[in-house]
């Protein structure tokens, strides 16, 4: 009755229970609110919390899926608190705060989020618990473990009683200790440690009957397949045929997970065993690289000619945190943003390939910039800057000026500013079609915008990013008739 006392006490606590949402106001500013549900927040290993937040928006969207209007947007993302990282996972399209339009699971990227930025201050409430909170969870896991603790004194109190109650068997010559007191003699009450030097000469003075085997460890490594167990024992080897032992499947088992594992320590990569030809089978997460039919790049050619819409950038100069993060070189900023047909896409990061990822009419260039965006409902969109071989890049060269001296330590020069602006051309024309990330898990329903006139950067410029990255770029993906719109 004890133990499922306590079980009870232990199913209420906060990672345990299932509350009602209780939505906390992080940022109310003109024209939509974000709401973050703190019963939702759900620690794990490594620094990471997954949490559910909502965008409430005062004028209705249209839905481009389900062609519904929706004001609420949940979603739920999983923050790394240490690499200051987040990753939506799921998402939520609602008419109101209870009528569900439609539900989509993503398979995302970790993105940075951006000191001083609303994510930002999600991110800080996420990763700081409620003072309440850790006041409640110490209070009853206090009470819990006094109770284990009173549970466990109980069972060794039974089981002292039980070693009392049962006879000793003496030699004949010896006789029972005489206690000095009215007590039980010491010799009849088990210690909870014990006596392993009693036990040596005991077992010197009455070996056993029966040779004694001694199991081997299982070794660090096995083949995949005829997983042995060792087994070591005081007398001869018994010639008749070894009788299988019942470790045998928990090898065979330990075997495979491991070759399981090496399998999945494959990262991707440009070439070798990681090459993009490879990306959907050594992670489940990347099928879509695989079995998509909207991915990038492209050959853009064949593309109508109309009148598209201006692309309405609002880049501001900003400070910015530069980083070799294995792949390509990575540029985080800040407070810079574009719209298009009345939505709006903040500026997460920009960084290069080469050579260009997409090509244009068949011809490649010597590298592209692409910078992504997302939206208050999750929506990407990437603007695709073309750079061939020509003049000193101004832009380029304070990039460069500041690479870090090793991939994954980022540098954050702080007193410089940078203005994404200064990357665009001077013309503003662009492609546009419908594709996916051009790196795993490669995500599809990506606006992308590629730029018509390319910018200029110096043949010593491309070298230096040719010696991180001779070849950064994804393979061209089927159009698969794919609509290509080109501004006249």
């Amino acid at each position: 009755m004890r133990l499922v006392t306590i079980a009870v006490l232990l199913a209420t606590l906060p990672w345990a229970a299932t509350a009602a949402p209780k939505w906390q106001t992080i940022s109310s500013e003109p024209g939509k609110r974000i709401e973050l549900d703190r019963t939702s927040l759900k620690r794990e290993e490594g620094g990471k919390v997954q949490a559910q937040g909502r965008v409430i928006l005062e004028k209705e969207l249209i839905d481009t899926k389900s062609g519904a209007g929706y004001r609420v947007i949940e979603a739920i993302t999983r923050y790394d608190c240490l690499a200051r990282n987040a990753n939506t996972i799921k998402r939520i399209f609602k008419k109101n705060e209870t009528e569900i339009i439609r539900e989509e699971d993503i398979k995302g990227n970790d993105l940075p989020v951006r000191s001083g930025t609303l994510d930002d201050k999600v991110l800080r409430e996420v990763c700081r618990p409620a003072k309440e909170d850790i006041a409640e969870v110490a209070e009853k896991a206090n009470e819990a473990t006094t109770l284990l603790k009173q549970a466990n004194d109980e069972l060794i109190q039974k089981e002292i009683a039980k070693q009392q109650a049962r006879p000793t068997l003496l030699k004949t010559s010896e006789t029972p200790p005489v206690a000095a007191s009215g007590d039980a003699p010491k010799s009849l009450i088990p210690s909870i440690r014990p006596n392993l030097k009693a036990a040596a000469e005991a077992a010197r003075e009455h070996p056993p009957a029966t040779p004694v085997k001694e199991i081997a460890p299982p070794p660090k490594t096995l083949p995949a397949s005829n997983a042995t167990v060792i087994v070591h024992t005081t007398s001869k080897p018994d010639r008749a045929k070894p009788k299988p032992a019942k470790t045998e499947g928990y090898m065979l088992e330990l075997a495979h997970s491991t070759s399981a594992a090496q399998h999945q320590n494959i990262h991707w990569s440009y070439d070798g065993e990681g090459r993009p030809d490879n990306w959907a089978k050594i992670d489940p997460k990347n099928t879509v690289c695989g079995s998509g039919q909207r991915q990038s790049p492209i050959d853009i050619r064949e593309g109508i000619k109309v009148d598209l819409e201006p692309i309405q950038f609002d880049y501001r100069p900003s400070t910015f945190r530069i980083n070799d993060n294995g792949h390509t070189v990575q540029v985080d900023v800040g407070d810079s943003r574009l719209t298009l047909t009345g939505k709006t896409y903040e500026l997460v990061q920009f960084h290069f390939h080469r050579p260009s990822e997409e090509k244009i009419n068949g011809r490649r260039f010597d590298m592209v910039a692409h910078l992504v965006h997302k939206a208050d409902d999750g929506a990407l969109a990437v603007v695709a800057v073309l750079l061939e071989r020509g003049q000193e890049n101004a832009f380029i060269q304070t990039l460069w000026n500041n690479l870090p001296l090793e991939q994954k330590t980022p540098v954050s020069p702080p007193s410089l500013v940078i203005d994404p602006l200064a990357l665009l051309p001077a013309g503003r024309d662009y492609y546009t079609y419908m594709g996916s990330l051009t790196t795993p898990p490669c995500s599809e329903g990506v606006l992308w915008m590629v730029m018509k006139q390319p910018v200029q950067v110096s043949a010593d410029q491309i070298a230096i990013f040719s010696r991180l990255y001779p070849n950064n770029a994804r393979p061209i993906q089927p159009s698969a008739g794919r609509l290509i719109k080109e501004g006249r």
